[in-house]
């Protein structure tokens, strides 16, 4: 559980404190990402399926139904160790498909009418917002911070060999292959189609690859990279999802002081699979909202890390680490409350279609 793996209880009622604040953001995260999985995972499916056979025998809502029952029967793995295998196998379909999407755009070449003029809103303040609201959807695209504790937490430690060494060299090395993929996505994808990309392109470059140059690619390269997506986004649904499974089964062997049999496990995991199955349908807008999924809990990453170091290392009061790490908390916390009012103005402002219980 990655509220419980930090011990404040120094700190009088710090750890009920360290529960509230970090426990909501981190299963918001993990719901949030779990329900854009949905949307993402089961509109792909669809597409594959069309690029397959050529036909349509299911709506969106059906897809849907068939993802989560995937992703419910991969979840009934135990803990984070056993899906180890899972997430390598999620970490090369991610690479492979955003590869693939970046190299095939470049490759065919640039639309006729491709332009690259800023996107400038008529007034300043709209402006300002896109901006900082990108900001957030670019913290919520780095989102392994929600579950870095909880898979810290299943690591073996001693004195001679923190937990914390090797864990801090798989971040790096996560984040820089996060990066590389993302970054050469973002480049190529501008550079192929420039301001021909829609403002809330929610399936991604993958949708603008097929809008532009559908017609012009192999229907096996594309079913190739539509399955790659299915793959990564069934493989992520259970890393995302594990805090959430952990905290149900905390939640029952506190109370019942005794293990969670398997079966309540499986119930439990099938509970949530259901939950967000039905919110990926009733709200198919939440993939929009991704600036502001990012914005909320962008403290768990920028600010919670540099109080926690000051609660557990206990520096000397107004020394130079002191005033750092409250300076950067506190920047961490207003960055987040400007993300998150950013993020509100820009979908008052552009506006967003609900069409609740209708996924498209």
């Amino acid at each position: 559980m990655a509220a419980n793996n930090v011990n404040l209880e120094s700190n009088g009622s710090g750890e009920k404190r360290g529960k509230l604040l970090v426990l909501f953001p981190i299963m918001y995260l993990s719901g949030g990402t779990c329900v854009a999985l949905i949307t993402l995972g089961g509109g792909t499916m669809k597409l594959f399926f069309e690029i397959a056979c050529g036909t349509k025998p299911l709506t969106t809502v059906e897809w849907f139904l068939v993802f989560i029952c995937c992703a419910i029967l991969l979840a009934q793995l135990p803990n984070l160790n056993s899906v180890a295998g899972v997430s390598l196998i999620g970490a090369i379909s991610g690479v492979s498909y955003c590869t693939l999407i970046w190299v095939v755009s470049v490759s065919i070449g640039r639309p006729m009418d491709v332009a690259y003029y800023p996107l400038k809103a008529k007034a300043e303040m709209p402006w300002i917002c896109s901006i900082v609201n990108a900001l957030g959807i670019v913290a919520l695209a780095f989102r392994g911070h929600n579950v870095v504790l909880e898979i810290q937490g299943t690591m073996p430690t001693s004195t001679k060999h923190p937990s914390r060494v090797p864990m801090w060299r798989g971040v790096k090395f996560a984040y820089f292959l996060i990066a590389m993929c993302l970054f050469p996505l973002a480049a190529a994808g501008y550079w192929t189609y420039g301001t021909l990309i829609p403002a809330n392109a929610n399936g991604g470059l993958f949708n603008v690859l097929l809008d532009y140059h559908g017609q012009d690619t192999s229907r096996f390269l594309l079913g190739l990279i539509s399955l790659l997506v299915v793959i990564n986004c069934l493989s992520s649904f259970q890393i995302y999802a594990m805090p959430v499974f952990d905290n149900l089964e905390f939640i029952y062997i506190s109370t019942k002081n005794r293990p969670c049999p398997w079966w309540l496990r499986s119930a439990f995991r099938a509970f949530f699979g259901c939950l967000a199955f039905f919110i990926a349908v009733a709200l198919p807008i939440l993939v929009s909202l991704a600036g502001l999924i990012g914005a909320i809990a962008l403290p768990v990453t920028f600010a919670y890390p540099c109080f926690m170091w000051i609660v557990i290392k206990k520096p000397q009061k107004y020394s130079a680490m002191w005033y750092l790490n409250w300076g950067l908390g506190c920047l961490g916390i207003v960055m987040s409350f400007l993300l998150v009012a950013a993020a509100i103005w820009s979908l008052v402002y552009t506006g967003v279609k609900p069409h609740f219980f209708n996924p498209r």
